[in-house]
């Protein structure tokens, strides 16, 4: 079932789908940017809303992750009210870095030489490489890129295990629920 296309009777099918996943990227993304965890590395989180957005990926294609990302950003910060502040930006440019990364590594996964926690763990890389580049950027200061980086590479490790290991369960669920909502959709 890893390369099933997915057949729909009209473009409203997966547009459910997707509006599904980016509510519950959402969700997650606001709840995660309102728990402060006591993270080594300032704006140090999990990612747990990069699960969804991995799933989208392996499920719907690049597009749709990006589209994902870009939304759940840009509705997760207006709900924590931080749209367009320091945090959006860096939430925004991670997101989508890491999302061409992992879809670049995706090939390699079909092929059997990686794992969905591999290319998990290379978006996490990937996202937190990013932001602490864009936070140099913004504050002027390359510095804070070379003394945070050892720290954030190490904490991608860890991150990258929690979202993969997450959306390696969901994926199979996920492909099995749309699957099957596919079949009872066509015996009518």
């Amino acid at each position: 079932m890893r390369n099933r296309k997915y057949t729909y009777k009209s473009s409203i099918t997966p547009l459910a789908y997707l509006a599904l996943l980016l509510t519950f990227a959402v969700v997650i993304h606001t709840m995660e940017a309102m728990l402060p965890l006591p993270m080594p590395v300032p704006g140090i989180k999990i990612g747990l809303a990069n699960i969804i957005t991995l799933l989208t990926l392996t499920l719907f294609g690049l597009r749709s992750a990006l589209f994902v990302a870009v939304m759940r950003s840009f509705i997760g910060s207006l709900f924590a009210g931080g749209l367009f502040s320091f945090g959006f930006w860096l939430s925004i440019s991670a997101a989508l870095a890491s999302c061409i990364a992992m879809y670049l590594f995706l090939p390699l996964r079909d092929k059997g030489h990686i794992s969905l926690i591999s290319i998990s763990i290379i978006g996490s890389l990937v996202h937190n490489i990013m932001q602490l580049f864009i936070a140099s950027l913004i504050i002027s200061n390359l510095g804070l890129l070379k003394g945070y980086y050892p720290i954030s590479l190490l904490l991608s490790i860890p991150t990258g295990l929690i979202t993969g290991l997450a959306t390696s369960q969901l994926e199979g669920v996920t492909k099995r629920m749309i699957y099957q909502a596919g079949q009872t959709g066509h015996s009518s």
